[in-house]
């Protein structure tokens, strides 16, 4: 009989695959996972047995992500932060605190959470439940002590956290081979990667193409997704180039997985600003998350 083509593979391997996609090794997946790099292997092996297509091009001491685990991984990691945070949500014993923080899933996934455990190890006894959403939350109404919220630079709500510039990047694979992308001019024969918008050229794109003067650029192809995570996914998997929303690709850029073809930056009209509920504020396990966040944004 044949398995049904929408049969979860185990948990234990999805959970591996992310931390393999996310490192691309499998020695620091192991570690992380408490597991072998041979052990990590065999499981990586046996998800794409069981999924039927490969996850990882192997390279000499190397992993890339195929275009099938650039999909996967953008979905293994919305859907296992969550799970994640309602297991610990439910262990969580009477007398340790949980912390609600709502934010895009753009910056929860390339800048919060990879700095999140720092947090947790310096605060012992408080738990961060994170929701990763477009949705804007009503603070007090749903339940949430802090937003960091996305928006137009310098509106008056909330206390401004960072600013943002925009700039180009791509795989490094993708300046090897293929048509040129030495200059500007050069999107025209590359795919560009967007985030949906209604209509109009890309928001995220739009900043940029205004500063080095091509505002009427005409890209080969372009690939849209529903979240700026799935863009970035795409990028990763080396299939265009995508706008780099800086500092949320700076780990990235700095460990070469996305490389920034040409210099020329720009600054955005959007900003994040970290917004509390002025009850919770009164709680010093919210100062101290909001101490902690100011001082991540002081350091970029």
């Amino acid at each position: 009989m044949q398995k049904p083509v929408d049969r979860l593979p185990p948990l234990d391997l999805l959970a591996s695959f992310e931390a393999a996609a996310r490192h691309l090794s499998f020695t620091r997946a192991g570690a992380e996972r408490f597991i072998t790099q041979s052990a990590m292997s065999r499981q990586i092996r046996a998800l794409e047995d069981d999924l039927g297509v490969a996850l990882f091009r192997r390279r000499h001491r190397a992993l890339v992500l195929t275009d099938h685990g650039a999909r996967l991984l953008a979905t293994c990691t919305s859907v296992l932060t969550q799970l994640r945070a309602t297991v610990a949500e439910i262990r969580t014993p009477s007398q340790r605190e949980v912390l609600s923080l709502t934010t895009t899933p753009g910056l929860a996934s390339l800048w919060l959470i990879p700095r999140l455990p720092a947090f947790t190890r310096a605060h012992p006894g408080i738990d961060v439940r994170l929701d990763a959403s477009f949705e804007l939350r009503d603070l007090r109404g749903d339940g949430f002590d802090l937003a960091i919220r996305y928006g137009r630079a310098g509106a008056s709500e909330g206390r401004p956290l960072f600013g943002e510039s925009v700039q180009p990047v791509c795989s490094p694979r993708l300046l090897r081979g293929g048509p040129a992308l030495k200059k500007p001019e050069d999107l025209r024969h590359h795919t560009l990667l967007q985030v949906s918008n209604a209509g109009g050229m890309p928001l995220e794109w739009e900043p940029w193409l205004q500063a080095v003067g091509l505002i009427d650029l005409q890209p080969a192809t372009t690939l849209s997704f529903s979240g700026y995570g799935e863009a970035i996914a795409a990028a990763l998997a080396g299939q265009g180039v995508a706008i780099g929303r800086r500092p949320l690709v700076d780990g990235l850029l700095k460990s070469r997985q996305l490389v920034a073809p040409f210099k020329d930056i720009a600054t955005s009209t959007r900003a994040y600003a970290l917004i509390i509920d002025p009850v919770a504020r009164l709680r010093p396990s919210v100062r101290a998350l909001e101490q902690w966040l100011l001082e991540q944004a002081g350091s970029l």
